[in-house]
């Protein structure tokens, strides 16, 4: 066992014994020692020690040489180096630590756990040169420098495991280094590693809660009319009130130098108001910039708005149409900033309704005009050229029975479309309002009925790209799941015909599209009158307005019939909404020929055909 003296964070110092060879008085070894030199081994397998390349080995006597052998025994050492003491007369020459007279030294290589040394010890460097020795001890006594009681220092290096840092810091459980500290991997070649504090702090690294702050203030460098700021790992030096400078007392700073002192104070109040005034600058143009730059940024946001709503796109259409068409076509382009003014920033005051498409909002513009503003929702980046091929068309529509569009607005996060404003209310409202002075006569639900289905089947067909409405109802509703939509999530020209057979049973029954109770088929009207159709009771489901008011039923019919053609769950099907809107002219027409005289006796054959039916 050797003694510890001092262990540091990747060193441990011990006491090693010094062993050598036996001489006698004259120099010449003993019998015993003349063919096998004695030889003695440091050993530190199995342990978390090398040798550290700070000893070296170390010789002394007379036409003595040492070896340092690192791997196997007598026939298989690797000699990696020695150095031999010599005296150019007998005996050493004087007292010393190693003058090189008589005694030698050489490096210990780095790293090694297995050390044989032979004829002399190994040990710390010290002073350059080694153990210090008197040479009564070598030359009185063959046992008294190798019986144990002579020690050298020796430095040992260690380290934690065989793993480094990496790897080792993947387990928490096992990582040795607490906070505040580094990982050092091993240089000995061994593998293994480390810990160190970081700078500015100081402890045991291995140890919880690992390594603590040093309060550099204790020990500063700040200048003496300067304050020091302790902070974690370091230190900061700041000039008392009346002094300027960065604090720092070292070559490397200006100090701390007091502020000259104005004695007019005239002067101090030139400098006071005129500090004053700096300031309010300062803070003027501060406030100038910020706006600017919150200007340049929402421009740069509108911009890439537009871009995503499809502007440029909106742009290089109406480029196209002013050349085909030998006209300029012009769809106008609202500012975001205009349509906030005329809705009062889209207000909830000001929606109109909501609708499967988007929210609709009442609006003035800066010339008077009123009008409706349709937010949209988000455009699909696959939709946005369709989206814009439809803005180009209705902008160009001047149908008596669709709303004109008279513009949008693409600077914003959604697409703004702007339209007429219709203020006679929705035909929701008018189907449902018993309390009217003028209820819906059924000549005018017929009329209404024959207007829209003229203006469908203009968007479909009359226009250069077709054009499906997508959101027909009486009302801002949603679609009920049982339109052609929600089975195949494709709007076509066939969805606005079920659309518009939905309308039909509201002219007919003046009933909702969803009643809010029952099951899903029992809340739709489209499924409670189909079932009346095919259970000919479709009469126990119409409106009391319109058996009153009709003098034919076979109009009656013949729309209940139209409607169900409209609302077959094949889109095949379907009627087109051009047959659709000619079979309700050609009822329209009959009507206004038909005489009450004429119409006597067919109108009881038909009340007598229909009875089933109704």
């Amino acid at each position: 066992m050797s003694e510890v003296v001092e262990i540091s964070g990747e060193h441990i110092r011990v006491k090693s014994p010094v062993s050598g060879g036996f001489c006698n008085m004259s120099g010449v070894s003993a019998p015993d020692d003349f063919e096998t030199p004695f030889r003695y081994s440091l050993s530190f397998l199995s342990t978390p020690y090398t040798l550290s390349d700070a000893n070296q080995l170390t010789a002394f006597g007379c036409d003595d040489l040492a070896t340092v052998a690192v791997q196997g025994g007598a026939a298989t050492a690797e000699y990696t180096g020695g150095c031999l003491a010599y005296c150019p007369e007998a005996g050493l020459s004087r007292n010393g630590s190693c003058p090189g007279n008589g005694c030698c030294h050489t490096p210990i290589p780095k790293g090694r756990k297995l050390f044989p040394c032979g004829y002399a010890f190994v040990g710390e460097k010290m002073n350059g040169s080694g153990l210090t020795y008197n040479k009564s001890d070598y030359l009185n006594s063959t046992a008294s420098m190798y019986d144990g009681k002579v020690e050298s220092p020796l430095l040992l290096e260690w380290r934690i495991g065989s793993e480094n840092c990496s790897i080792a810091a993947k387990d928490s459980s096992k990582y040795a280094c607490q906070e505040n500290s580094v990982c050092k991997d091993s240089d000995t070649g061994a593998g293994g590693y480390n810990c160190d504090c970081i700078q500015g702090f100081e402890g045991n690294p291995y140890l919880s809660p690992g390594c603590l702050d040093i309060n550099e203030c204790e020990n500063n460098i700040c200048h003496q009319n300067a304050i020091c700021t302790n902070t974690p790992g370091s230190f900061y030096c700041t000039c008392k009130h009346g002094y300027y400078g960065d604090g720092v007392g070292s070559r490397n700073g200006t100090g701390c130098s007091r502020v000259p002192q104005l004695q007019s104070p005239g002067i101090r109040a030139s400098i006071g108001v005129s500090s004053g005034m700096g300031f309010l600058l300062l803070i003027s143009t501060g406030f100038l910039s910020r706006k600017a730059l919150h200007k340049r940024k929402q421009k740069n946001l509108r911009l890439k708005f537009f871009k995503r709503n499809g502007g440029l796109l909106l742009q290089q259409q109406q480029e196209m149409s002013s050349s085909t068409q030998g006209m300029p076509v012009k769809t106008r382009l609202f500012s975001a900033n205009e349509l906030n003014k005329a809705t009062d920033r889209f207000s909830q005051t000001r929606i109109l309704g909501h609708g499967g498409q988007g929210t609709v909002y009442k609006g003035m513009l800066s010339d008077g005009q009123i009008v409706a503003i349709k937010k949209s929702k988000l455009v699909d980046e696959d939709q946005r050229e369709q989206f814009i091929n439809e803005v180009v068309i209705l902008s160009q529509i001047n149908h008596r029975n669709v709303v004109k569009l008279l513009g949008c607005c693409l600077e914003t996060e959604v697409p703004l479309l702007v339209y007429e404003f219709v203020p006679n209310g929705t035909l929701f409202d008018h189907i449902r309002d018993e309390n009217t002075e003028f209820p819906i006569l059924w000549n005018m639900r017929l009329k209404i009925a024959a207007d829209i289905a003229g203006a469908l089947a203009y968007l479909h067909s009359a226009t250069s790209l077709p054009i499906f409405h997508r959101d027909i109802k009486s009302t801002n509703i949603l679609l009920d799941e049982k339109s052609e939509y929600f089975q195949s999530s494709q709007f076509t020209e066939k969805s606005d015909v079920y659309s518009f057979g939905v309308v039909l049973t509201e002219l007919l029954t003046g009933q909702r599209p969803l009643s809010g109770n029952g099951t899903t088929d029992e809340r739709s009207l489209a499924t409670r009158f189909l079932e009346a159709m095919e259970e000919n009771s479709v009469g126990k489901i119409l409106d009391n307005q319109v058996l009153k008011q009709c003098n034919d039923l076979d109009e009656v019919v013949a729309v209940a019939r139209l409607a169900e053609r409209c609302l077959s769950l094949n889109g095949k099907k379907r009627p087109t909404m051009r047959e659709v809107a000619m079979e309700l002219e050609i009822l329209r027409f009959s009507q206004s020929y038909s005489s009450a005289a004429e119409d006597h006796g067919r109108g009881a054959s038909s009340r007598k055909a229909t009875h089933s039916l109704i």
